[in-house]
């Protein structure tokens, strides 16, 4: 018996005696994304129901699933969720006065982390088998994973042996050494997204837009939604050559363009020969062609999203989703006024990083237009901001916006200028309103087109 296997039977224990000395008011990281515990989860809410303990905090971000814990009676009189960027299952239970949303820039996350030790009681992820080295590794959800279990106070891991190996460069393992405990997933899988909505008209219209935009060997960064995918599904069926990968998540797309010999990484300026990211998050096809794959870098979320190193590709090409954008060029890409719907992330690190890059770009995409819950039709190109919308991007940073009806650039474009811009982009049926708008606010000039 070696040493690391005689500490890992030591070590390993159920969930519930894991948790067992959980107590009120401790701060509890519980996982990000497919990382996330599982019969911990589990473990953790039943313990809080049971010693009926309150204001428990809870870390978590982009869940797959929704959580034991969310499910717990009157969740509000027991926890305290702080989530970095919400889901389906945050929004689902948003209304219930327990979670809230904390502002960030997802490259900053291990930094707020590390300058506060001992931000965690304890810090719960999930990983991969423990190898010959005793080296657990964190599987398609690195991206702080390291920042939080070294700035815990108590570390344990839930081990799944169907979570796919991601290589990377560092800070994507655990040593059994630093582990506190260890609990064996009982009934282990991989939590998988459902297959996205097929692409709308307008998707592709948009997306056709952005494609021609982009040069051979240019290097991709796809947000979060359906926008960024039909892009890849687009790119797939292109005639680019050498196109290369540094994103913040890792989504299917990227897996038919490198089966397709379209993404080859051999242009990249940096890392080249590699596809590297910081978490990943898709269908079962692409968990298993990042398994152990060379060509797959993954890395901590500071490095990944660090706008430097973004602006390190030449042709840096990030493209996002957004919600709705005023005259004035100021992005909101998180929230319906006062109500959160994501969260800040990456998107305001691949704004910056691409516009630094030589050649790069960012591209800002939404439909023109959306419908709300009584069916009536709203412009996303709004006068100003929605009172308490998030200003995900500054007025300053905003580059390419892209609609159905066109696409602008805003960048040197002066106030006037951009309100002209971005109307020209809106749908038909509401530009001589926003035309009026922009007069009140004395942002529409003789000079423009009317």
């Amino acid at each position: 018996m070696s040493y690391y296997t005689d500490l890992y039977r030591q070590k390993l224990t159920t969930a519930d005696e894991a948790v067992k000395d959980v107590k009120s008011n401790d701060r509890i990281d519980i996982g990000f994304n497919v990382g996330t515990v599982h019969d911990l989860d589990a473990a953790l809410a039943r313990k809080i129901v049971n010693d009926d303990l309150h204001n428990v905090m809870i870390r978590d971000a982009i869940l797959v699933e929704m959580p034991e814990l969310y499910k717990i009676p009157n969740a509000k009189d027991h926890i305290v969720v702080n989530s970095w960027f919400y889901s389906p299952a945050d929004r689902a239970v948003m209304d219930k006065g327990f979670i809230i949303n904390t502002p960030e820039r997802f490259s900053e996350i291990p930094r707020y982390i590390s300058e506060n030790t001992g931000t965690y009681d304890y810090a719960m992820c999930m990983v991969g088998p423990m190898d010959e080295h005793g080296c657990f590794n964190f599987g398609p959800s690195a991206a702080f994973a390291y920042a939080a279990t070294h700035n815990a106070k108590h570390v344990i891991v839930e081990v799944n042996d169907k979570l796919p190996n991601c290589l990377g460069g560092w800070d994507n393992y655990i040593s059994i050494d630093e582990v506190d405990a260890v609990v064996e997933m009982q009934d282990p899988y991989v939590r998988c997204l459902p297959p996205s909505k097929p692409a709308t008209e307008v998707d592709k219209i948009i997306a056709n837009k952005i494609v021609e935009q982009i040069p051979n060997g240019a290097c991709l960064q796809l947000g979060i939604g359906g926008m960024p995918n039909t892009v890849g599904a687009l790119l797939a069926d292109s005639d680019l050559k050498d196109l290369g990968v540094h994103t913040e998540m890792y989504v299917d797309a990227f897996v038919k363009l490198a089966e397709k010999g379209i993404i080859t990484n051999r242009k990249k300026t940096l890392n080249p020969g590699r596809q590297v990211y910081g978490f990943a998050s898709g269908s079962q096809f692409m968990f298993d062609y990042i398994d152990n794959n060379p060509q797959c870098m993954i890395a901590p979320i500071d490095y990944v999203n660090d706008a430097f190193v973004i602006a390190q590709h030449d042709n840096m090409m990030s493209i996002n989703n957004i919600v709705d954008i005023d005259f004035f060029g100021q992005v909101n890409g998180e929230s319906s006024g006062i109500r959160q719907i994501s969260g800040s992330g990456g998107q305001l690190d691949y704004v910056l990083g691409a516009y630094l890059s030589k050649g790069g770009k960012s591209f800002l995409c939404c439909s023109s237009t959306f419908k709300d819950k009584k069916g009536v039709m709203h412009s996303r190109i709004v006068p100003t901001l929605k009172p308490g919308s998030t200003c995900t991007d500054c007025r300053a940073n905003t580059q390419y916006v892209v609609t159905e009806y066109g696409m602008v650039n805003l960048k040197g474009a002066s106030l006037c200028e951009r309100a002209e811009r971005l109307i020209s982009i809106a749908h038909p049926d509401f530009r001589d309103e926003l035309i009026k708008e922009a007069d009140k606010m004395g942002l529409w000039r003789p000079s423009n087109r009317r």
